[in-house]
This record gives structure tokens, C-alpha cells and sequence, in this order.
């Protein structure tokens, strides 16, 4: 189980080859944020990262111990983390999926849900709150937010 202090940056996929290397599916903006990584949580457990590398615009990596397709095959589907503190820095105004998520909606004093999904829209994120009210997230709609209170005031 992830804890508060990590967070999840991708999940493994299926082995490549013989040697214990894995195909791993990205679940992160930044796509350097695997690049340089010498240690990582694979399930909960800690793997040394011997490589990493990018085919085709496709990422794999290969961790210590980890040295045939049957021992990789026992990783597959399982999530990669990093400690919090090393998530990568954002932007004034930016904000983790992750944060918004469980942040509780306000329209003036009228609560209005709790955002249960993120969706990439490619113009710009829609918040779901509750499963049925989509939330256009645009500065001209979202007038605060508050990731340590879990708040978000709207005008909508």
C-alpha cells in the first residue's frame, strides 16, 4: 500500500528479454523523471535501478536482483514510487493529480463535493467532484486552492 509520503510514477508492465528488464508504463507528466533514478519502490519493496532506458518512445528498466524473466514476471502490474520529497518541483499555480484529488469543493459557502477524479482534456484539466459534476480548471472558474487545507473555492 502506497503511503502519504510516496508517490506513484508509473506501474510496471511486462518483462522484455530474458534478462529481468521491465517495460514500464509512465503515470507522470515529467518525462525525465525516470533518468538518473538509482533506487525505487517497486510494490513496497526497495530495487536498485541498474538501468533505465528509452526504445522507441517506450521505457524500460532493469533492477539489481531482479535477473531473469520469471522474477520479473512477479513485478508486473505492481506500482513504482519515490518518497515525496523527491517528486519533482512544480510551478507557482501548478498542483499534483494527486493533491487535488479528496480536495472538498466550495462555491461560496456552498459545499459542493469532493473531487474524485482529474481528467486530461489536452486544453486544459477538468475536476470530477462526486462522480458526476465536471469543473472546468481554469483560472477563470477556480478561485483558490488550498492543498493543505484540501479546499478549492469556485465561481461557476
Amino acid at each position: 500500500m502506497q503511503s502519504a509520503a510516496e508517490i506513484i510514477i508509473g506501474k510496471v508492465g511486462a518483462p522484455r528479454g530474458l534478462d529481468g528488464t521491465l517495460k514500464i508504463i509512465p503515470l507522470t507528466d515529467f518525462a525525465g523523471r525516470f533518468d538518473g533514478l538509482t533506487k525505487i519502490s517497486v510494490g513496497g519493496k526497495i530495487f536498485c535501478v541498474e538501468s533505465v532506458k528509452h526504445i522507441g518512445g517506450q521505457l524500460f528498466m532493469k533492477f539489481a536482483g531482479v535477473d531473469s524473466r520469471e522474477l520479473a514476471k512477479t513485478l508486473t502490474n505492481k506500482f513504482l514510487t519515490v518518497d515525496r520529497e523527491n517528486a519533482a518541483p512544480l510551478a507557482e499555480g501548478e498542483y499534483y493529480t494527486f493533491d487535488i484529488i479528496g480536495c472538498e469543493v466550495f462555491r461560496g459557502v456552498e459545499r459542493l463535493g469532493t473531487v474524485t477524479n482529474v481528467l486530461k482534456t489536452g486544453s486544459n484539466d477538468v475536476f470530477e467532484v462526486d462522480g458526476k459534476t465536471l469543473i472546468p480548471a481554469l483560472k477563470s472558474v477556480i478561485c483558490s486552492i488550498d492543498v493543505a487545507a484540501k479546499k478549492i473555492f469556485v465561481d461557476t
